[in-house]
Formats: C-alpha cells, structure tokens, sequence
C-alpha cells in the first residue's frame, strides 16, 4: 500500500554542506529513509536552498509512490 502524499512542512530532515564555492542540501523524510541531495549556490540563501531540495525530496518521494525510480 502506498503511503499518502506528504506535505512539504511535514517533519524533513535538512541538512547542509559548504563545499568550496557551493552549499549541498540533503533533504530525508525520516519515516521513510528517503534522501535527496541538491548543490547551490551560498548567495541564494538559506531559505532558498532548503526549499530547493524539500521539493526535489517530494518529487522523488512522488515518483516511487507512482511506482518509478527517480
């Protein structure tokens, strides 16, 4: 059975890396183990990058529901 979509303010996991000239974002949904990662630049901000990698958490998260890997 396929767990219900999840909200993008539902409990996320953020954690972020300075690495030389660029920032990575892992974003993981504790309940799932699910982790996705993005690199961005320092000057789009925090709230930028964070929001960045929360979205492509969800979009991986909604493509194994639909039953494909991302």
């Amino acid at each position: 059975m396929a767990s219900p979509p999840r909200r993008p303010d539902d409990d996320i996991l953020i954690e972020m890396f300075r690495v030389g000239n660029a920032v990575k974002v892992s974003a993981v949904d504790p309940k799932t183990g699910i982790e996705a990662s993005i690199v961005g630049s320092p000057s789009m901000g925090e709230e930028t990058l964070k929001r960045n990698a929360v979205n492509k958490l969800m979009y991986v998260m909604r493509k194994r529901r639909e039953g494909r890997d991302a």
